[in-house]
């Protein structure tokens, strides 16, 4: 077997890259309207995460030498950077704290907030991840005191003991509504706690929001992946680009949030994508990692308004060009910047973008490498940024109208800290003034609504009917839940029937916020569009296609279920808008819900109509396991869906006997209906279960200790004269399809999804790494582990050790592949140890046998798989 590194797709960080990583490089495209210098190298930045820079220029840098993997504490800092002449140069660079794994950093003010791993003084393990802000009254450049706790316990610690902070919670951005939004990997949290004491739990990864003081803590979106960042544009629309799945089948995925949006990872992901928002696009294997939303004067056009996304595991940073489509966008992403394993990117209040790159830096963290860039457009020249502490109000204002998001985002927050009669005064002014551009009208608004509060509802109920700013009126009316009393439903009600789909899903978020359950009819006249159709059985459905007419009842859905509609809905099944009732139904685990349907289909005579509610009803039959923490699904999880953890509830055994009664009254074909139902619902209802058949395969029987024993050209040279052979060999991919068979790589790699997926995926590695990048890791199996493909040592009951990789896991078991491509089902309840191992589990000098002709054909071969 040979074993590739795909840890360019698969989000971790690489141990002994190519030279091509060990210095700045930004040869590919290099935009000629840009300059680009290095800022910092790593003598001062080694293995930099995350950075944030401050509206004047100040640069602060999360440098991190525990790396994703990494367990040992005191490795990580914040530093300040400053170029005090503004000449591109750093001047002076400052220890503003000791924190372990950043992951994330806002500047504001005397205020830097930094999200970041907690480590026990007594035991140095983990105790989970925290997001804090520190102080910097005296303005030394240093931390005053120790961090102030926002909000504790954002993250799995149990895992992060375990693995690390691969999956944790990741990168934080401030919006212009004020928010804080923080970026949660798939390992989720329980029992978060906030500045207030509020407690939250969430199964799995999705986006979280925040007030600066670490209060009213929520979850914005759920069903994300390992997400690390978010750019936020200046009208509050949410992307993100996704992580890969580890070779799950699931690439990057580039997202629009939409506030209480489900995206689906992993269990809805592929079987149930009727029910989520898909992403906007697929784009293949990679890493996302930094986001920013570039909104600022004097960059140039093509490059200005744009997402821009970095991707550490493609090296480069993305533009993606998103265009409006109803409530969303579609968008076409194009490469920026070549970067190596690039991590994070900001831009400060004259436009100087920096950048900050991993290079190569280990699983670990490295001393030695990594770096931060520094990017300007040519005609670009430094204005200072004013300090705003010293303006006044009026020239705040001016700042509030800027056509830049830093200074809108630095002068709204400087207002909001006046709190006084004027600034409330020049806010709604300006929220107010059609002449107005409107991301400075949505600038005033969202400052005017987090000034007054509940003081402002009427002048926002009064921006409600201008059509032009209807959508963020609405929104703010309803973005703190502390006075959602006192806002009236009306402007919501009406906002159902706007012309802009936008509107409407303001209006129908909006809804769910206030939490009055009399909106329930208005919203079950919500339609639901032809593209509302379940994936055909066993096929993965359009998850990551946009798919605007899906949004609007979705988040209905999402509302009614939040309002617990139970008795709406159940009146709604039969009329008009059955789907939408049915389809909310789906998620009502109350005895209501299962009785109420339950005498439905006694009383309906359609068919069609009886067969939905009995797809409900299976539906409903088992629910997800309250999450507790002491699980994680990994990073091959199982996808069948609707869950992943299941058990039975008290409304379970009325479904069963329902279903089974029928079951018995129908014909053989009737039956399969019923089978069916089972199998995708995973009741596992014996009556209706049948005898699984596997389809014998032929596994390849391969020897791998003779190959390796085998001596040629490759295994008597060094593995630099061999990278410079091959270099320039160019080699026959045809004879290297072949070399892929014999030489062992079939039987722990595939090259299409239609086969079964077993190691790292070979499929797409060419669209990934280059051939000199395939080269050393075949070269240096132990140099790269891809992530989900480390060797794993398991002990079971009855004195069974297992040792390979996991292909599946489920609540139930672990499906694992050895080195001779053996296939092992491993009972959760059967494990007693279970133990990741350092080294890969492809042998050494599986290549030794070769020409260096024979290598050469090889990697080309693997170049080209590019699916």
């Amino acid at each position: 077997m040979m074993k590739f590194s795909l840890s360019l797709i698969y989000s971790i960080i690489v141990l002994g890259l190519l030279s091509f990583f060990n210095k700045p490089t930004t040869s590919k495209p290099n935009p000629t309207e840009l300059t680009i210098s290095t800022f910092a190298g790593p003598n001062i930045t080694p293995s930099p995460a995350c950075l944030a820079v401050a509206p004047t220029g100040e640069v602060y840098v999360g440098v991190d030498m525990i790396g994703s993997l990494g367990k040992d504490p005191g490795k990580g800092r914040i530093l300040k950077l400053v170029d005090k002449d503004n000449d591109g140069k750093l001047d002076e660079h400052i220890a503003f704290a000791d924190v372990d794994n950043p992951r994330g950093i806002i500047v504001q003010g005397n205020k830097v907030f930094v999200l970041h791993t907690t480590f026990s003084k007594e035991t140095k393990e983990a105790t989970g991840m925290n997001l804090v802000v520190f102080e910097d009254n005296d303005g030394d450049g240093k931390a005053d005191g120790p961090e102030k706790p926002l909000i504790e316990h954002i993250s799995n610690a149990k895992y992060i003991r375990e693995r690390g902070t691969d999956h944790a919670t990741n990168g934080i951005r401030m919006g212009i509504d004020g928010w804080i939004y923080i970026s949660v990997g798939d390992f989720g949290f329980h029992d978060a706690v906030d500045r207030s004491g509020k407690k939250l739990t969430m199964l799995g990864g999705g986006l979280v929001r925040v007030r600066p003081d670490g209060t009213e803590m929520e979850i914005f979106t759920h069903g994300t992946r390992n997400v690390y960042d978010v750019a936020i544009d200046p009208y509050m629309n949410v992307f993100t680009r996704e992580n890969t799945n580890d070779g799950g089948g699931w690439n990057v995925r580039f997202s629009h949030h939409i506030q209480t949006g489900e995206y689906g990872y992993p269990v809805l992901f592929q079987h149930f994508t009727d029910e989520i928002i898909p992403a906007l696009a697929d784009l293949g294997g990679g890493s996302g990692t930094g986001a920013l939303f570039m909104n600022e004067p004097n960059w140039p056009e093509k490059y200005n308004n744009v997402p821009m996304m970095a991707d550490w595991g493609r090296s480069m940073l993305y533009i993606h060009r998103v265009t409006p489509d109803g409530p969303t966008f579609t968008q076409k992403d194009e490469e920026f910047l070549k970067i190596p394993q690039i991590t994070d990117l900001d831009v400060d209040g004259s436009g100087r973008l920096y950048l900050s790159a991993w290079d190569g830096a280990g699983y670990s963290g490295s001393e030695t490498k990594g770096f931060i860039l520094r990017a300007v457009p040519n005609n670009w020249t430094y204005k200072a940024f004013p300090d705003v502490k010293k303006l006044s109000v009026k020239r705040l204002a001016e700042l509030l109208k800027s056509n830049s998001s830093v200074a809108r985002v630095t002068a709204s927050q400087e207002l909001l800290s006046r709190s006084d009669k004027q600034a409330t005064s020049v806010t709604l002014k300006i929220a107010a003034d059609k002449n107005l551009p409107l991301y400075a009208r949505v600038a005033g608004i969202f400052t005017y609504a987090q000034l007054t509060k509940e003081n402002g509802i009427n002048e926002l109920v009064e921006l409600t009917k201008d059509e032009t700013v209807r959508e963020f009126a609405l929104k703010a009316l309803t973005d703190r839940k502390d006075f959602l009393d006192k806002v009236p439903s009306a402007p919501f009600l009406a906002a159902l029937k706007d012309a802009s789909p936008r509107v409407q899903a303001a209006a129908i978020v909006g809804l769910n916020r206030l939490g009055k359950t009399d909106a329930a009819p208005a919203l079950l006249q919500t339609k639901v569009p032809a593209s509302f159709t379940a994936p055909s059985k066993d096929i993965e459905g359009p998850h990551a296609t946009p798919n605007s007419s899906i949004i609007l009842p979705h988040l209905a859905v999402q509302a009614l279920v939040s309002l617990d509609a139970t008795d709406a809905c159940l009146a709604a099944v039969g009329a008009d808008n059955t789907d939408l009732a049915l389809w909310a139904l789906r998620y009502m685990h109350n005895q209501k819900a299962v009785d109420g349907l339950i005498k439905s289909y006694a009383t309906v005579k359609d068919e069609k109509l009886k067969k939905q509610i009995l797809t409900t009803l299976a539906r409903l039959y088992k629910k997800e396991e309250a999450y507790d923490a002491s699980w994680w699904w990994g990073t091959r999880p199982d996808s069948h869906g609707p869950y992943y953890k299941s058990v039975t509830w008290a409304g379970s055994p009325a479904i069963e006997k329902l279903l089974k009664d029928e079951w018995a009254k129908a014909d053989a074909q009737g039956k399969q209906f019923f089978v069916d139902l089972d199998a995708r619902h995973r009741m596992d209802i014996a009556a209706f279960a049948v005898e699984e058949k596997l389809a014998a395969t032929e596994e390849p029987k391969i020897d791998l200790e003779k190959i390796k024993n085998k001596k040629g050209q490759v295994g008597k040279s060094s593995i630099e004269d061999v990278l410079l052979a091959i270099n320039k060999l160019q080699g026959d991919p045809l004879k290297g399809r072949t070399i892929f068979n014999n030489q062992g790589c079939i039987a722990c790699h595939s090259l299409s999804r239609t086969e079964k997926m077993k190691g790292p995926f070979m499929g797409q590695i060419g669209s990934i790494m280059n051939r000199e990048q395939i080269a050393e890791s075949i070269l240096k199996p132990d140099a790269s582990i891809s992530q989900g493909f480390a060797t794993v040592m398991i002990t079971a009951k009855g004195d069974k050790t297992y040792m390979g990789f996991i292909t599946e896991e489920t609540a139930a078991k672990i499906v694992m592949r050895n080195i001779a491509g053996e296939v092992f089902n491993i009972k959760t309840s059967d494990i007693l140890s279970r133990k990741e191992m350092e080294n890969s589990m492809m042998p050494q000098g599986l290549a030794n046998s070769l020409s260096y002709d024979e290598l050469a054909s090889l990697v080309t071969f693997l170049s080209q798989q590019k699916k």
